[in-house]
C-alpha cells in the first residue's frame, strides 16, 4: 500500500502523481502557483477562489495546462470572501483520465458496504472497489482507517493514500468526518470509469508491482 505524507513525498516509480500541496487561504488572500511537472490540477476542497476570470467553487476541478495555457506555466489564486482550501496535483498523467473532485466518510449509525465481500470492521457506508486507473486520496480534513491493497492504515489530514490499478481499496472506520481528494490518473487495460465491483463488472486484475517486485508499498 503505497502511503506518502505531505513532508515525505517519495512515490513508487510508476506513480503518474509527482507532487501535491494542500494550499489553505485566508479571506481574500492570493498564492502564486508555478508548476514544472507536464500537468497541473486544481481542486477547490472549501470556498471560493478565482483564477484570473475564472470563479471556481467548492468541487471545482480547474486543469491548469487545458484551462490556463500559461506560456510560463505560473498563475495566482485568490480566495474569497470566507477563505479558501485547495489542493494542487502535479505529475504526468495522460489526456484518458479517470474523475476527480472532492469526496467526505463518515460515520453511519447502519453501515453498508455495497462493493465487494470484506472481513474487516466498519462503521461507513463506502464500497469495497477497484478501478481501471490508479487512485490518489489526499485527506485534507479529517482522520479514520483506509483499506488498499489488502493493508489496513490509520490516515489523517495531509496524507496521500496510492492505490494501483485493479487493485482494490476501501475507507470503512473514521474516527472524525473525512473530506478528501480523489484523482484517477491515466486510463489502463479495459478503461472503464468509476468503481467497479468483481460481482458485477468481473475479476480485478492488478496492473501495478506487487511489494515484492519493487516500489514502495
Amino acid at each position: 500500500m503505497p502511503y506518502i505524507t505531505l513532508d515525505r513525498q517519495q512515490y513508487p516509480s510508476w506513480c503518474e502523481l509527482t507532487r501535491y500541496d494542500i494550499l489553505g487561504l485566508e479571506s481574500g488572500q492570493s498564492v502564486d502557483i508555478t508548476w514544472t511537472a507536464p500537468q497541473c490540477k486544481l481542486v477547490v476542497v472549501r470556498g471560493q477562489v478565482t483564477i484570473g476570470n475564472n470563479a471556481l467553487e467548492t468541487g471545482a476541478v480547474h486543469d491548469a495546462p487545458r484551462d490556463l495555457p500559461e506560456p510560463d506555466r505560473h498563475f495566482t489564486i485568490s480566495a474569497g470572501k470566507d477563505g479558501a482550501v485547495i489542493v494542487s496535483l502535479q505529475g504526468t498523467w495522460g489526456e484518458n483520465t479517470g474523475g476527480s473532485g472532492v469526496f467526505t466518510v463518515s460515520e453511519t449509525a447502519n453501515p453498508l458496504n455495497r462493493g465487494d465481500p470484506a472481513d474487516y470492521p466498519r462503521n461507513t457506508s463506502f464500497d469495497n472497489h477497484f478501478h481501471d486507473c490508479d487512485e490518489y486520496w489526499i485527506i485534507v480534513e479529517g482522520a479514520g482507517q483506509a483499506v488498499s491493497e489488502g493493508t489496513i492504515r490509520q490516515v489523517q489530514a495531509g496524507n496521500c493514500v496510492i492505490t494501483g490499478a485493479g487493485d482494490h481499496h476501501d475507507f470503512p472506520l473514521v474516527t472524525t468526518p473525512v473530506r478528501a481528494v480523489f484523482f484517477e490518473t491515466t486510463l489502463l487495460g479495459k478503461q472503464r470509469q468509476g468503481h467497479l465491483w468483481e460481482h458485477t463488472h468481473g475479476p480485478a486484475t492488478p496492473l501495478r508491482p506487487s511489494p515484492d517486485t519493487g516500489g514502495i508499498r
